[in-house]
């Protein structure tokens, strides 16, 4: 991919944004949100969500 066909895909991107009326790119923007992962999975991967449901299994087995 060349610079130009780089600069052109950026304008082509930023010219479709700004033809959008103001209300659908606030909504398309609150869709995007909504759909993420939580924050903690988001940032650190699915190793402390396995973490903290480990330790819950213990603490659970622990009062048994």
């Amino acid at each position: 991919m060349t610079f130009n066909d780089l600069v052109k895909f950026v304008t082509q991107q930023f010219v479709s944004y700004l033809d959008k009326p103001k209300q659908q790119r606030i909504q398309t923007k609150q869709d995007k949100k909504s759909t993420q992962p939580p924050m903690m999975s988001r940032w650190f991967g699915i190793v402390p969500i396995g973490f903290m449901l480990y330790m819950k299994k213990e603490k659970k087995q622990q009062k048994k």
